[in-house]
C-alpha cells in the first residue's frame, strides 16, 4: 500500500484541497468587493455522511477488514467540490453582496483550519516513520 493510499492521509489531503480551493473562492470574493452585481460565493462544506457513504461503496483500496468489529475506510477521491452563493449581507445598492468583514473572517478559519490539518499530516508521517524505525 502506497503511503497516500492510507486512509488518514487520504482524508487529510481531502481536507486539506477543500480549504485550499475554499481560500481561492474567499479571495475572488474579496477581489470583487467593488464589482457591481457580484454575489459572494463559498464552497459547500463537506459533509461527513456523504463521505461515509462513498467509502463504504468504495473498498477497492481499503485496509482489508480482518474482523466484523473493523471499519473500512476510504475518504472520496474528488478533488473538485461545489461551490454556492453566500448572501451574507443585504446587497450594496449596486448588488454587491461581499462583505469584507465576514470574508475575512472566513478567511482566517480556513488558514488556521488548513494549518491544524497540515501538522496532523505532518505528526502521522512522523508517527509512521517512527514505527518503521527510521
Amino acid at each position: 500500500m502506497d503511503l497516500p493510499d492510507v486512509p488518514l492521509m487520504s482524508m487529510l489531503r481531502t481536507r486539506m484541497s477543500w480549504l485550499h480551493q475554499r481560500q481561492d473562492v474567499l479571495s475572488q470574493n474579496v477581489a470583487n468587493a467593488d464589482t457591481p452585481g457580484f454575489v459572494a460565493r463559498d464552497l459547500k462544506p463537506l459533509d461527513f455522511n456523504d463521505t461515509l457513504r462513498s467509502s463504504i461503496a468504495t473498498r477497492g483500496n481499503s485496509l482489508t477488514v480482518t474482523d466484523p468489529h473493523h471499519i473500512s475506510i476510504h475518504p472520496v477521491g474528488s478533488t473538485k467540490f461545489d461551490d454556492v452563493e453566500t448572501r451574507d449581507v443585504e446587497s450594496n445598492p449596486n448588488g454587491n453582496s461581499v462583505s469584507l468583514e465576514s470574508q475575512m473572517i472566513k478567511v482566517s478559519d480556513t488558514q488556521a483550519q488548513f494549518q491544524a490539518a497540515a501538522n496532523i499530516y505532518a505528526k502521522a508521517l512522523t508517527m509512521m516513520k517512527t514505527a518503521i524505525g527510521h
